[in-house]
């Protein structure tokens, strides 16, 4: 029998979302990630990831608000890789750390030139795994990914919003969180892989065709001829299962879900709403020929009582639903308050954050505050050979660089 694995080490090229949300998954397993970051190009720049500088100031210089959620329980090295001794150093630790992942998030046209491809690195380690996202794969190696833009060129913009407002990103940085999720999942069939056969693995996710496979609902609608209704902006409500929208109380709003006729016929033997119940609305395809109608009565039922009122009577009747939450009743709210992951602040503060995506027995829930730039790259370089003579040269010639950096310039 094969021994149990252990955690493993993974070196990420890595700034902004995507890829820190990726490689803090395996943060939250017990492994080892080094934040692999550049030198400052120029006196007075700001070096590495450019998340470290949004938000307000949490830490240090560097370690601002927005930096901490994905980089919790890393270590953080910097290196120029640009300068062949760089990129020599980046080759040395793969070898020397035994390091299982390289991920990256950068452009796919400058792989090669960073001396990040997968080739070469597989060349110092032949059962690597390696692992980039870009915006739309390496077919496309010059355009950039951000977010925003790829919400933008896969629909999600035009599909999100009130059907006559303006097209809307979603909340949250869904494309970000996606592709990242599945780096984190191709991961693990490159391990199985390896595993079952010692070899390694190169993974190219593309932003913009995750985002579309997420048009599950409405992209094969296309070739049913479907209605132009069907594919774009509808405020809150679903596309076809009616009704099920968000809508208005005394104090606030309650979203309702009608998925089924059953549920229909629960819905209108709540006595609040017994005045909306008509034949031709008993099946789904009725309602959907009248959802405006339907919409417009059960906000007049709605808009008397408040949200407690209502949530009462859909929970009594067993009605999906629920009430339209801040960010702050979140944290608050059972399922999520007992497994929030935290971390403590230079200066003592316990500071709450999100929970893992999934419960794992015995996983530990506070994690290491996140690393000041390049607080790693000495020990990461002595742990992978390197005299302490050599290390310094290589921070004199700006090939390796240290939180000093930041307060250079």
């Amino acid at each position: 029998m094969k021994a149990a694995m252990k955690p493993g080490v993974i070196v990420s090229m890595e700034q902004a979302l995507s890829m820190t949300y990726a490689t803090l998954r395996f943060v939250h397993l017990g492994w080892r990630v080094i934040k692999l970051e550049s030198t400052p190009v120029r006196a007075g720049a700001l070096p590495g990831d450019p998340n470290r500088y949004i938000g307000s100031s949490v830490a240090d210089k560097g370690r601002n608000s927005y930096f901490i959620g994905p980089n919790l329980g890393k270590e953080a090295i910097a290196l120029n890789l640009k300068s062949p001794d760089g990129r020599s150093a980046l080759r040395r630790i793969i070898r020397e750390l035994d390091v299982d992942v390289f991920c990256c998030n950068t452009l796919p046209s400058r792989y090669r030139e960073l001396g990040i491809d997968y080739d070469t690195l597989r060349s110092e380690k032949p059962d690597l795994i390696w692992a980039g996202i870009s915006a739309m794969g390496p077919d496309h190696p010059h355009v950039a990914g951000y977010d925003p833009a790829i919400q933008a060129m896969a629909g999600y913009m035009d599909m999100t919003g009130m059907a006559d407002g303006p097209p809307t990103l979603s909340g949250v940085p869904l494309v970000d969180l996606k592709a990242g999720d599945e780096v984190y999942a191709n991961i693990w069939m490159a391990i199985a892989k390896r595993y079952a056969t010692g070899l390694g693995t190169r993974i190219d996710v593309s932003m913009l065709q995750a985002a579309a496979s997420w048009l599950i609902t409405v992209l094969p609608l296309i070739d049913f001829n479907c209605e132009d209704w069907e594919l774009t902006r509808c405020g809150n409500e679903h596309r076809k299962f009616v009704p099920t929208n968000a809508y208005p109380t005394r104090d606030g709003a309650v979203l309702v879900a009608i998925g089924s006729d059953g549920l229909w016929r629960r819905l209108v033997g709540i006595d609040k709403f017994g005045r909306i119940a008509k034949e031709a609305w008993n099946t789904n395809s009725g309602r959907l020929k009248d959802r405006h109608a339907i919409h417009a009565e059960i906000e007049k039922v709605t808009r008397q009582f408040t949200t407690d009122q209502v949530v009462d009577d859909l929970k009594a009747a067993s009605i999906p639903h629920a009430p339209i939450c801040t960010v702050r009743q979140v944290i608050e709210m059972a399922g999520v308050a007992e497994r929030l992951t935290t971390t403590t602040a230079p200066d003592g503060n316990r500071i709450r954050m999100q929970p893992m995506a999934t419960d794992i027995s015995g996983a530990e829930r506070e994690f290491p505050f996140p690393p000041s730039y390049g607080k790693h790259t000495r020990s990461i370089l002595a742990e992978s050979g390197y005299e302490e003579s050599e290390i310094d040269v290589l921070f004199k010639t700006n090939v390796a660089a240290g939180p000093e950096a930041l307060n250079t310039g």
